[in-house]
């Protein structure tokens, strides 16, 4: 038997069902130190039986965790790393960030499509995978509208991906990779996004090549880019 595609190989939308402690997760997002809560993840293969995960969640993120900022926090999801996963496209997986709707659905896909034209311009990006989740409470099956979601490649396939490491080591621009470095830049100039920083390494991952030379700067959260265009969204004061 072949195995499926893997989760970031197709562009379908991908169903997914999220049930469990969803109250108590979404209370949880204030906390300085989020917890995890068991759920349940369900999905249809691609010979059409639906097949159910217990997975783990957390809120996860800055400022689209708050309550005040968005309607639903950022997630985490924490797979068991066996069992009925190891035959899905969730084969190879262990933690995946989730991107939830902020203020809307539609930046939501916007910023999936930033993450795509990204791709476009270099493999040594972050891939993404829209999917539409039904929300649920273990406790109450009213259903809740699907929204849609972004899952993000995890950051250690990424730089495997690219024959590299991720690292953590905080750099002054000068000190990366420059045409990567300037690549990235243009691309965030291109998208109008302001939210981002080397030196302190946010919005940006960096990673050292198995061939050697400076750290390569990846970039990933293009919500506050004038592109995507959330109504929360503005560039860096700094900047004037």
């Amino acid at each position: 038997s072949h195995p499926e595609k893997g989760l970031f190989d197709s562009d379908e939308i991908l169903q997914l069902k999220l049930n469990g402690q969803l109250k108590e997760l979404l209370n949880d997002r204030e906390s300085q130190d989020p917890r995890y809560f068991p759920f349940h993840l369900s999905f249809v293969n691609e010979q059409g039986t639906e097949i159910t995960i217990p997975v783990d969640l957390k809120a996860r993120g800055h400022f689209r965790r708050m309550k005040a900022n968005c309607s639903h926090p950022p997630l985490l999801i924490k797979f068991p790393g066996s069992g009925e996963q190891a035959t899905t496209v969730f084969r190879d997986q262990h933690k995946l960030k989730l991107v939830m709707p902020c203020a809307g659905e539609e930046y939501i896909v916007r910023e999936w499509l930033v993450y795509k034209l990204y791709n476009l311009i270099t493999p040594r990006s972050f891939k993404a995978r829209l999917v539409k989740i039904q929300l649920t409470d273990e406790r109450n099956k009213k259903p809740v509208n699907p929204v849609y979601g972004i899952l993000l490649e995890d950051e250690a396939h990424m730089a495997s991906r690219n024959q590299a490491t991720v690292v953590e080591t905080k750099l002054r621009p000068q000190q990366t990779a420059t045409g990567n470095f300037l690549t990235m830049s243009v691309f965030q100039f291109m998208i109008g996004n302001t939210d981002w920083s080397v030196e302190y390494l946010q919005n940006i991952k960096l990673m050292s090549l198995q061939s050697g030379g400076a750290p390569v700067p990846v970039a990933y959260d293009f919500d506050h880019a004038g592109l995507v265009g959330a109504p929360y969204a503005q560039p860096a004061e700094e900047l004037q």
